[in-house]
Order: structure tokens, then sequence, then C-alpha cells
């Protein structure tokens, strides 16, 4: 699966794209990519949407993880999430 940063995705076609899917945070996916060896960083917009946000590799992805976990609610927001946001603050 190609994609490229920003890009508004299904969340079947972001978790299709690897051997795994793993959720890290609320709202925070994270897809293994096989075909260009990597991990897909995603933010989960509502429950059919996920936006993909950046790519690490085994050794970075924590440190992006965090980087990112920070920032999923202010995108949730932006793009008009209808998840249940309550496990946030502000």
């Amino acid at each position: 699966m190609t994609v490229k940063r920003g890009q508004i995705i299904s969340k079947e076609e972001f978790m299709a794209g690897g051997h795994y899917g793993k959720e890290q945070y609320e709202g925070l996916l994270v897809s293994g990519d096989i075909e260009h060896g990597y991990l897909q960083i995603g933010i989960q917009l509502d429950e059919n949407r996920v936006m993909v946000v950046d790519s690490a590799t085994e050794e970075n992805v924590r440190e992006r993880i965090q980087n990112w976990a920070a920032q999923v609610r202010k995108y949730q927001k932006k793009y008009g999430s209808n998840m249940d946001l309550q496990n946030y603050s502000e």
C-alpha cells in the first residue's frame, strides 16, 4: 500500500497494508508496511477513516508514537471526528 502523509483512507485499507496493526494510544494506529519495510502511523478520525501522519522504523517507532499521541485530539477535532473523545483532556 502506497499512501502519502496527510492522506485520509479507510481503516480497512490502512490495516490491510501490513502484516499487523495495533492501537498504541486511543485514536493512534500503527500498521506494518511489508512492501516498503516500515511502519505507518495513522490517526483514527472516526470508525472508518484514518489519516496517515507518519512512518517509522522499528528503531524509532516509539519516539514517533509519543510525538503523535499528544496531537490525536487536535486532528480528530480538525477533521470532524465523531469518536467519543471523553478520555482526552484539554
